[in-house]
């Protein structure tokens, strides 16, 4: 399940979309990220950080709602739980968890906890908003679009941007919040990159990466995608065949995006 790994930060993948999820130390925290999917791996995730926990400070961050993000939450009781304000105020909660309780009844699950909907004890309500973590401090940005409630979080100073699903190198933009959303969010990044050292960046489903160039690339296609998929180009379809393995598996959410941007239009 390593995918990535250094001083810091060791950043798990399912088996399952190539969905991450992260363990960041510092001197006085620990702080997880969206730790899913299969009951082993959470079971996993959950032993290394206890294992590596010893007096610090628990941490949960939920980068967006969606149920493979949040389908850890109850295997971590002690943790403090950060997500964003609209996160917090769902109020479709309900579906979100049968969505969760329909994937374990349909692949004969057992898990050693009990999942519940996120109970968010520190609110993420505006761009900048900053959290101290002792010799660490964490940067957060609303980040809409892929969902309503997304978010951003910036690791200083190790230079650890998590950026939950956005710039993927495996998936290109799903969008259930809305295009302008979408694309307000990506010149966000923008700005996050010239205003902040990031240094790695890891994706909700894909590959971490420490190189910037790479970053880069991600939000240059993000921009290509968005553009393309407002204009209507029907060469699209194509570039995304061409640039993804798993786009069979993947076309659905891209009609649902054209549906979406047509319904706007």
């Amino acid at each position: 399940m390593i995918q990535y790994k250094d001083k810091y930060l060791q950043v798990f993948q399912s088996a399952l979309y190539k969905t991450t999820s992260s363990v960041i130390q510092t001197a006085q925290s620990i702080i997880a990220v969206d730790p899913n999917w299969l009951p082993e791996e959470i079971d996993r995730i959950q032993r290394y950080v206890y294992s590596v926990k010893g007096d610090r400070h628990l941490y949960i961050i939920y980068t967006h709602s969606d149920f493979d993000h949040i389908i850890g939450s109850g295997a971590f009781p002690d943790a403090t739980v950060i997500a964003t304000e609209s996160l917090k105020n769902r109020s479709d909660k309900e579906r979100i968890m049968e969505e969760v309780y329909q994937f374990d009844q349909a692949h004969y699950l057992d898990r050693s906890y009990e999942p519940h909907y996120p109970a968010v004890d520190i609110i993420v309500c505006e761009d900048g908003q900053t959290l101290d973590v002792g010799d660490a401090s964490l940067k957060f940005y609303l980040a809409p679009g892929h969902t309503e409630d997304g978010l951003f979080t910036l690791v200083e100073p190790h230079g650890i941007f998590l950026s939950g699903d956005y710039l993927s190198d495996v998936e290109f933009p799903f969008i259930y919040s809305s295009l302008s959303d979408y694309q307000h969010t990506i010149n966000k990044v923008e700005d996050i990159l010239h205003k902040h050292t990031v240094r790695i960046q890891v994706p909700g489903h894909g590959t971490t990466t420490n190189e910037i160039e790479e970053v880069q690339e991600r939000v240059a296609f993000s921009n290509l995608y968005l553009e393309k998929l407002k204009s209507h180009d029907k060469s699209l379809e194509k570039v995304l065949e061409e640039k993804f393995p798993f786009y069979d598996g993947m076309r659905g959410e891209h009609l649902d995006n054209k549906k979406l941007v047509n319904h706007d239009s």
